[in-house]
């Protein structure tokens, strides 16, 4: 491929052993944690009050699947600029922007008053929210050594599942006492908490006050290290492992999605729980995913001391993972609401411990400097995805009110992503960019 070539040295080389004394880097990943934790309550605020707006502004399953489509649409484009726009400016000031143009953008859902309002609030929310992956998956590259990547990245990562099991706690209670113009405002105050907090806290590792420095021997480790060059998004393209990560995201974000925007709505029609009862089955399916994001990020390390190298052992984690969803093909035929939610934990939790393992794969092919830009793209193709799926469940459920289809293609979207990017990039050969 144009201006790359397989390195033959394997990702798993060994290492002498270094101290790993200190723990600042863990620290950043709280950070991590609670940035995501925050994106995913605004962004789910909109899919628990749905059965409100239905009522309220009159918004049909085609209505919300078109405002839907203009948050992924959004997020799709803005993940492209967002990566490269870290890349460029440093994970430091780049998060903080992000941070404040998506809060901003979710409290404004609050003046809205029309379908046509809430895609237009929708898309700036979709622009601003872009940022957090690209900016979270960069900052695990500069802190944390290959070797505990994936775990780091199931951590942050899992902070999508407490701001899915806060919202439904808290935005039912504010509606029903408030209103649901209020539901929008509550994380404004997180948010900025937040900036403030990362402001005073975050330097890369060469930088950092505190960092002992066998700490930063630690971290840094390992050869992958090395920023390595910056690298033009028409490179990027031309390599095999940027598909690879982009067709693995492209098939299985649409997947979450639609856990976090129609779950709720599935919820209300399928066994006709109002707002103030959706709270219970949402937070239980959402810390099912949480355990799944953490443990989903440690699983390599078994299949590791069966032999396997860090490729292989990333690969059998996923593998594992995948075939964890198919149980939900059962779902449309089950009459017990508990039966369900059993079945959607499992699925949800191992999404999560799928994605973990995806995300990580970015830094296990590329080098520091392209991470962010990889991310941005591969999120690009999820986000895509989850526009074509969010149009299809709008019209689907208009006109069938089934959600069968979609349930079948949830159940065999991880294995086929798998087995294309097995066919992409075996091994996940790692790539050297040259200047």
């Amino acid at each position: 491929m144009a201006g790359a070539t397989p390195t033959s040295e394997p990702i798993d080389e060994e290492l002498p052993p270094i101290e790993r004394s200190g723990s600042v880097r863990w620290t950043i990943c709280a950070l991590l944690f609670v940035a995501t934790s925050i994106n995913y309550m605004d962004r789910q605020v909109i899919s628990i009050l749905k059965p409100t707006l239905e009522h309220s502004i009159g918004m049909t399953e085609i209505g919300y699947g078109y405002v839907v489509d203009a948050f992924q649409l959004a997020y799709a484009t803005g993940l492209l600029l967002a990566g490269r726009f870290v890349d460029k400016v440093g994970t430091r000031v780049g998060y903080m922007v992000i941070m404040a143009v998506w809060s901003l953008s979710a409290m404004g859902h609050a003046l809205a008053n029309t379908v046509l309002e809430f895609g237009a609030a929708r898309l700036c929310l979709g622009l601003g929210e872009s940022g957090n992956f690209p900016a979270a998956i960069k900052t695990v590259a500069e802190w944390f050594p290959q070797s505990e990547r994936s775990l780091a990245t199931g951590i942050f990562n899992s902070g999508a599942n407490l701001g899915a099991v806060l919202a439904p706690l808290l935005v039912p209670w504010v509606t029903l006492h408030y209103g649901w113009h209020a539901a929008f405002l509550i994380t404004g105050t997180f948010s900025a908490v937040w900036i403030f907090w990362w402001y005073r806290n975050y330097r890369k590792p060469a930088d950092h006050p505190t960092l002992t420095g066998a700490e930063l021997r630690y971290i840094y480790q390992e050869a992958a290290a090395k920023m390595g060059p910056q690298v033009p998004w028409r490179r990027l393209l031309g390599l095999r492992q940027t598909w690879a990560f982009s067709i693995g995201k492209l098939l299985t974000d649409p997947i979450w999605w639609f856990y976090l925007f129609w779950l709720p709505s599935y919820f209300s029609a399928r066994f006709h729980l109002d707002l103030a009862h959706l709270g219970l089955p949402l937070i239980v399916v959402y810390n099912a995913s949480a355990i799944g994001s953490v443990g989903g990020g440690w699983l390599p390390a078994p299949f590791r001391k069966l032999g396997m190298s860090a490729p292989q052992a990333r690969l059998a984690a996923m593998l594992l993972c995948a075939c964890l969803v198919l149980p939900i093909f059962s779902l449309t035929h089950l009459a017990s609401e508990w039966f369900a939610i059993s079945v959607l934990s499992l699925a949800a939790a191992a999404h999560q411990g799928w994605s973990a393992n995806l995300f990580t794969t970015a830094s296990d092919m590329f080098p520091r400097s392209a991470v962010g830009s990889v991310t941005g793209i591969g999120g690009m193709a999820g986000s895509a995805g989850g526009a074509l799926l969010a149009f299809y469940a709008g019209h689907i459920l208009q006109l069938t009110h089934s959600y069968a289809s979609l349930f079948a293609i949830a159940g065999t979207a991880y294995l086929l992503a798998l087995a294309i990017m097995y066919a992409l990039a075996p091994g996940l050969k790692k790539v050297e960019l040259a200047v």
